[in-house]
């Protein structure tokens, strides 16, 4: 195991990591530091939780000069990423003094403009970026180095276009690093369209699998939120994420656990900022034990002792299966995956269960007492979609 310094990076970074409390480089930083700062572009397969902002911030930072114009530009998926993002470039960069600025939607435009006509560093949602750019707020012609974080995230959310955009009025002669959980054939077509020989690195996989326990209780429909409240009041449990595939669930299942006497809180997209921003705060100062979330707010956040993940709804794909699981099982500590099926699951779950790399052993479901809950509050044109289509199934 090498040090940071032997790694190559600069001594004001050092001093910033050492401050920090990080002793040793992850297995991302070491593979990838030496190369990013050498100036090669680089496509890192890495998941969130690895330590991969400090190894393409220390570029970032060595790079940028201060008071020259945008210097670096870090894309990322969520605005919860881009907040953490940014906050850690600022806490690394504090003996270069650079000024790094996150700009998202779902907040006021105009500090954000009134910002960046001092910044050295851009960190960003794509949508965002665009707007500043159409708006001439934003000059990405100085631009030295471009990260795309989460890159497989962006695609997901159909970002393609947009970053395709941004990355169009940047240098030709940039480096480009490119991060993503996944490299897929979409991930490769933008590195070749958008890269200049990239070098492909990837990390073991930061869960360790043989303290990752997986496992599925299959119950009646009406059992299924009293299954949850029994785990959760029953098992020793650290920090805990319950995944839910609707924003409308999320607000359900919260608000019935927090009635239950369960300290929950829920995190999803149709939030707005400070309440997310919020919520997170009460989780990470240990206010709230559970967290229950949606995958695309979920997505970015760096959350350390999860020790239960909980899939009240079942995703639909593999993918998203795995990326909820990586929340727990890291840096050597335990972890469960319990998913609860009611009939609505098995479809979901049947996908899942195509992807030969996934084990999950069924559970023998405990005897739960039926708890009465209040019946989630669904639109009109919901319950005029419901009603046709019940009707339509009676007519065959």
């Amino acid at each position: 195991m090498k040090t940071f310094r032997e790694l190559g990076v600069i001594e004001p970074i050092l001093k910033s990591i050492e401050e920090e409390g990080f002793n040793e480089p992850t297995e991302i930083q070491e593979k990838t530091i030496p190369i990013i700062l050498s100036g090669t572009d680089v496509i890192a397969g890495s998941a969130t939780g690895s330590g991969k902002t400090l190894a393409f911030a220390c570029a970032v930072i060595e790079k940028v000069e201060q008071g020259k114009g945008v210097q670096a530009i870090i894309l990322t998926p969520t605005r919860e990423l881009a907040e953490q993002v940014s906050n850690s470039i600022s806490n690394f960069s504090r003996y270069k003094k650079l000024r790094v600025t996150p700009i998202y939607g779902g907040v006021s435009i105009s500090p954000q403009m009134e910002r960046l006509r001092t910044t050295d560093v851009v960190v960003g949602t794509p949508g965002r970026v665009l707007d500043h750019m159409s708006r001439r707020t934003l000059n990405l012609s100085k631009v030295k180095i471009v990260v795309l974080d989460e890159a497989d995230r962006m695609l997901d959310m159909g970002f393609i276009d947009d970053v395709g955009n941004i990355l169009g009025e940047c240098p030709r002669d940039r480096q480009t690093l490119l991060y993503s959980a996944t490299i897929s054939g979409d991930i490769k077509g933008l590195a070749h369209k958008y890269m200049r020989n990239p070098v492909i690195l990837k990390a073991e996989s930061y869960v360790d699998p043989s303290k990752l326990h997986q496992v599925y209780y299959q119950v009646p429909t009406n059992l299924k939120f009293s299954l949850l409240v029994h785990f959760l009041k029953n098992e020793v449990t650290g920090l805990v994420m319950v995944f839910c595939n609707t924003q409308r669930i999320t607000d359900f299942i919260a608000r019935n656990l927090q009635k239950q006497g369960i300290p929950a809180m829920a995190i999803h997209g149709g939030l707005t900022q400070a309440r997310r921003t919020h919520t997170m705060d009460k989780f990470h100062e240990g206010k709230a034990g559970v967290l229950v979330c949606t995958d695309v707010a979920a997505r970015g956040l760096h959350i350390e002792n999860v020790s239960h993940v909980y899939n009240y709804d079942i995703p639909k794909e593999s993918k998203q299966y795995i990326h909820r699981i990586g929340r727990t099982a890291r840096a050597g500590n335990e972890g469960r995956a319990i998913s609860i099926l009611a009939e609505r699951d098995y479809e979901n779950f049947d996908r899942v269960l195509r992807d030969s790399s996934i084990n999950i052993k069924k559970g023998e479901t405990p005897n739960v007492e039926k708890l009465f809950i209040a019946t989630p509050i669904i639109s009109r044109n919901q319950r005029n979609s419901f009603n046709n289509n019940r009707f339509r199934r009676s007519r065959r």
